[in-house]
């Protein structure tokens, strides 16, 4: 699925010292357990598909670098309302309460509910 260059590159990031694989894997949208995967591949067979070229996806003044810059998907800004429908019989009532006081939400549902 994923190409032999693409696989070196990911296990050459994932060596860098003070790198986690976390936050390699992360930033290529893959697996951590994928990349863990690779990583012990790469070192079990010298030369082999990651290891052998891994050295030669990365020029040499990437690999000597110990930052590997990590894009981070922008944060989710939670909903300012919660919106609810509730229907008793042939009532329907609209309940908007702010998203900040979602548990007292949560209550007052339970309660209405019983």
């Amino acid at each position: 699925m994923h190409s032999d260059e693409f696989k070196a590159h990911a296990v050459a990031s994932a060596a860098q010292p003070g790198v986690s694989m976390a936050s390699v894997a992360m930033a290529l949208g893959i697996n951590a357990n994928l990349l863990r995967r690779w990583v012990r591949d790469a070192e079990v067979s010298p030369g082999g598909v990651a290891e052998g070229t891994a050295r030669k996806a990365l020029p040499s003044s990437e690999a000597s670098s110990s930052f590997v810059p990590v894009q981070l998907p922008a944060p989710v800004t939670p909903a300012s309302d919660i919106r609810m429908e509730v229907r008793r019989g042939s009532t329907t009532i609209v309940v908007t309460w702010p998203a900040a006081l979602a548990t007292e939400c949560g209550m007052w549902l339970r309660e209405l509910l019983r």
